[in-house]
């Protein structure tokens, strides 16, 4: 099941939730901490929603269930054991075009609720597609042991200086190589060791000198190798995250291609070798990182390797990325 992955801004947004037990329970708390608005409805509450209901955190609808009440409501989640209900569930909500999910029942379900790591207001969500929910909850389990809870912090710093960052750095290509600057700097061990005063200096002080950050662009030449991007370097993958733009010779495999930072615009490289410099010269005094993807070892043997002398010639910013170990 392909499955497009996306984060609901629910604060102060109806959402309808069918069942009163345990796994209604589960659920209701991690859309009360997302801000929603929670209407519940089961023929019974357990005394964990009863004492919210008592609370005022959420509020019940009586009587039988009545379809239109989905009307209302951003999303419907159904907690129940009655397959013939949540059918009907899961048809009414598709006709009234809402989403809804159908606890444990990933094929009547039009969204899943993933396996959550949460670093607030870092997220990272984990979701099998229903296809294996235990798979992803020892993935979760991992990445709670691995992710460092001072990421909640550090995205904080972002957030919160969110504005003079832009105004100290409007062009994107130099905010992006700013924002791995900071990250492979101090800051993030400083908040590591719960050292937030001394990581919020280091920080405005890497704004206040974010001038120093280079305007000019980079080339990064990378060979893909065969394609099979479990043999890619590591720096390949880094290379293919830093992209403002992606320029790719025909033979590079779409796999590859898929690793890469999404919003980065993919070009296909010019066959003639003025025409590709033209390009790479473009972007370079647009001040962008500009990714050069060729199968093999291209750029370390010739006749690829003539684009890097040739960058070095002109004095351009540039590195030569081997796509394979060894």
């Amino acid at each position: 099941m392909a499955l497009f992955p996306l984060f609901a801004n629910l604060s102060g947004r109806e959402v309808l939730v069918i069942g009163g037990g345990e796994v209604a329970t589960r659920k209701i708390e991690a859309l009360l901490q997302a801000g929603a608005r929670v209407e519940v409805h089961a023929h019974a509450l357990n005394e964990t929603l009863r004492q919210w209901l008592g609370e005022g955190r959420l509020s019940r609808r009586e009587g039988d269930f009545d379809p239109d009440w989905i009307d209302q409501a951003w999303l419907l989640v159904a907690a129940t054991d009655d397959h013939a209900f949540n059918q009907r569930l899961a048809d009414e909500a598709g006709r009234r075009k809402r989403l809804a999910n159908i606890v444990d029942d990933a094929t009547l379900s039009s969204f899943q609720i993933p396996a959550l790591v949460d670093r607030a207001p870092l997220q990272v969500a984990i979701s099998s597609g229903g296809a294996a929910p235990m798979l992803a909850r020892r993935l979760r389990e991992r990445l709670e042991s691995q992710l460092d809870p001072s990421l909640g912090a550090l995205a904080g710093l972002f957030e919160r200086h969110r504005d003079a960052i832009r105004r100290a750095l409007p062009h994107l290509a130099q905010r992006r190589r700013w924002f791995d600057q900071v990250l492979d700097g101090p800051v993030p061990g400083l908040l590591e060791r719960g050292e937030s005063a001394q990581a919020e200096q280091a920080f405005r002080s890497a704004l206040e000198h974010s001038d120093a950050v280079a305007r000019s662009g980079v080339a990064l030449l990378v060979g893909t190798g065969s394609g099979d991007v479990g043999q890619l370097t590591l720096r390949a993958l880094r290379a293919l995250n830093q992209a403002d733009v992606l320029l790719y010779g025909p033979a590079v495999a779409p796999a590859v291609l898929m690793l890469a930072r999404r919003d980065a615009p993919r070009r296909p490289l010019p066959g003639d070798a003025d025409a590709q410099w033209r390009s790479i010269l473009d972007r370079l005094e647009a001040g962008d990182c500009v990714v050069c993807l060729q199968p093999g070892d291209a750029y370390r043997s010739a006749p690829g390797d003539a684009l890097a002398r040739r960058l070095a010639d002109q004095g351009l910013a540039h590195e030569v990325i081997a796509g394979l170990a060894g």
